[in-house]
């Protein structure tokens, strides 16, 4: 019996990247024998162990047959005499299939170390085109890595182009897609996740909301990049800038899903693609079961970010009627994740990278004057019922004109 730290732990050692898990194979053993070391089996499809003590995986050396469609389409067969090198050859990536042994000694049969080297994304064998997940996950290590300078291989690009062409890819399930998608909206790149499926074809099968952003054009004096896809990369690239959170970026992606569906007969113009969008965000988080928070912020950052980036201009009323709609005099924290992705937007186009965007710093100031007037003041005052909202919407809007005047005559 053999223990060997394998994946992720022994691939983010060789890169000097931070890592949070370790994950081990076992070679040469039994369930039973195992369970007689104190080993707790958890394994749904095939034997998988937490230590007694450290609560870590260890999975037994195994392979694997294709027995169906998806990824859940395998049959696993473990044996004491399954060699660690047979296990080695199911994984994904050359760069994920590297075991430590317990002296330290790196066990590399597939040259992972060598693309490390390279910065290569490289599939480990043809088996690779059994699994539609395997497109996800690429996707993620190449945003995942892009800033250390990752690129797919060219065959195993070929190889994701012929799995979706071939059908595999229609077989992702919901929960998978949005599992990696989430995770890869949290990597430094976040941006790379999307491009490398729409680069293999997988987008118009996971996304095909965003997938038919691209090829749409804008108008070329506010959005010199033009391609509406392209844009939606650069303003996920801006959120990522801005953000770590994952609802901001997910928010600043699904922004202008609207203009997908915009006849061509009205392009570059986009009229109406703030609400046009509403009903595509909706259906891709049903799909896809995205969590609340992440389907709420991109539906207010979808309706109303064209009013953001009009706050310099809009009335008293309308300001006031935009902190309604978001709620956010009520749940104040809502307005930062919101500007930011607003601000994302704006950012999000060639030549406005670095441009100021004091909308976002005019709408912080406007509510924190709104907050300031508070029903208790009021009360005091002796008003109640409908007339102490009545009392409280003038005083408030009195508040946002009162601050739009102290900003016109500092800026004067």
């Amino acid at each position: 019996m053999q223990t060997f730290l394998v994946g992720g732990a022994v691939r983010d050692q060789l890169l000097g990247y931070s890592y949070s898990e370790q994950d081990w194979v076992v070679v040469g053993a039994t369930p039973e024998a195992m369970q007689q070391l104190g080993f707790t089996p958890v394994g749904k499809d095939f034997p998988v162990f937490l230590h007694p003590e450290s609560k870590e995986e260890y999975a037994l050396a195994r392979t694997e047959r294709k027995s169906g469609q998806g990824y859940t389409g395998f049959q696993f067969h473990c044996a004491p005499d399954i060699s660690l090198e047979q296990d080695l050859i199911r994984r994904d990536l050359t760069i994920n299939a590297i075991a430590k042994s317990e002296s330290g000694e790196l066990i590399d049969p597939y040259g992972g170390a060598q693309d490390i080297q390279q910065k290569v994304l490289r599939h480990v064998s043809a088996a690779f085109t059994e699994d539609p997940v395997r497109i996800l996950r690429v996707a993620r290590f190449a945003a995942r890595y892009h800033h250390l300078g990752f690129t797919v291989a060219s065959e195993t690009q070929a190889l994701m182009r012929e799995m979706v062409e071939q059908g595999e890819a229609d077989h992702l399930v919901a929960e998978r897609v949005w599992k990696e998608m989430s995770r890869a909206l949290e990597e430094k790149n976040p941006e790379v996740f999307i491009q490398t499926l729409k680069d293999c074809g997988a987008l118009a099968k996971v996304l095909p909301e965003l997938d038919a952003l691209f090829g749409v054009p804008q108008p070329a004096q506010h959005h010199p990049e033009i391609d509406t896809g392209i844009h939606s990369l650069m303003v996920l690239q801006q959120a990522s800038l801005l953000s770590d959170s994952s609802i901001v970026r997910f928010a600043a992606l699904m922004h202008d899903l609207g203009k997908g569906v915009t006849p061509q007969d009205q392009w570059p113009r986009h009229h109406g693609h703030e609400k046009s969008g509403l009903s595509l965000i909706k259906a891709l988080c049903r799909r896809l079961a995205v969590p609340n928070e992440h389907r709420d912020l991109a539906l207010l950052v979808c309706e109303f970010h064209t009013h953001v980036h009009r706050a310099l201009e809009l009335k008293a009323a309308t300001v006031n009627k935009l902190f309604k709609h978001l709620d956010v005099l009520r749940r104040p924290e809502r307005i930062e994740p919101f500007l930011l992705a607003c601000t994302a937007d704006s950012r999000g186009r060639t030549g406005f990278e670095t441009r100021p965007y004091p909308q976002a710093d005019f709408l912080r100031g406007a509510l924190m004057a709104a907050s300031n007037v508070v029903p208790k003041d009021l009360i005091a005052a002796g008003y109640s019922g409908a007339e102490l909202g009545k009392q409280l919407e003038q005083k408030r809007l009195q508040a946002i004109q009162h601050f739009q005047h102290t900003q016109s005559t500092t800026h004067l």
